[in-house]
């Protein structure tokens, strides 16, 4: 009887030790695949938009009459950013989007600032309180054809199209100085760019 019994426990061992090893081996694969997502910076994200010319747009002028097109400025370096007076993540990045156009601006770069989905009187109380930079352009998208053209999903997004007409990074989510001064001296010099999420954008 005591044999009969040691005989059937050392199988179930030897089963418990298999199923022990086969349970590690999963856990540890699934470590170094999480490992390796979370280790890497999973803010960079590809825009299918990269590469490609930017679309051919005509916009009229927030504030004054007239209207720009995209077509007109090539040779220079756009800075295109969605916005809106009521995005909260819009406020956040507006102080550091006029210092850098200011900065910029003898470097050939135009910042264009492309109202979305807003109101006239809303978003001059948005410049007025925070400010309007000096050789900064303000249009506005009114039936969300630039939004549609450009893909975007939601802002702030920021665009940068270099001197030969072609969009060559993207911000999704609310930018900083240093974000925008890394990609613009990258673009001046030649070198490559990227898209980069920073956050999350917001929909009306």
């Amino acid at each position: 009887m005591t044999e009969t019994i040691a005989t059937e426990a050392k199988p179930r061992s030897q089963i418990a030790v298999v199923v022990a090893i086969v349970a590690g081996v999963l856990i540890v694969g699934l470590g170094i695949v999480f490992a390796g997502r979370f280790g890497t910076d999973v803010t960079v994200a590809a825009s299918p938009l990269i590469g490609k010319p930017v679309p051919d747009l005509t916009l009229p002028l927030l504030e004054e009459d007239g209207e720009v097109a995209f077509s007109d400025m090539r040779g220079e370096i756009l800075v295109i950013n969605f916005w809106a007076s009521w995005c909260l993540a819009c406020r956040e990045e507006h102080g550091a989007l006029v210092a850098a156009s200011n900065d910029y601006a003898d470097f050939g770069v135009t910042f264009i600032g492309v109202n979305y989905q807003d109101s006239l009187e809303p978003a001059q109380r948005f410049l007025d309180e925070l400010g309007r930079g000096d050789e900064y352009v303000y249009v506005v998208d009114n039936d969300s054809t630039a939004g549609f053209a450009l893909g975007v999903l939601g802002i702030p997004e920021t665009f940068f199209v270099d001197r030969e007409g072609t969009i060559v990074g993207k911000i999704s989510g609310p930018t900083t100085y240093e974000l925008l001064s890394r990609t613009l001296d990258n673009i001046i010099v030649g070198k490559a760019v990227d898209s980069v999420k920073t956050g999350e954008v917001q929909n009306r």
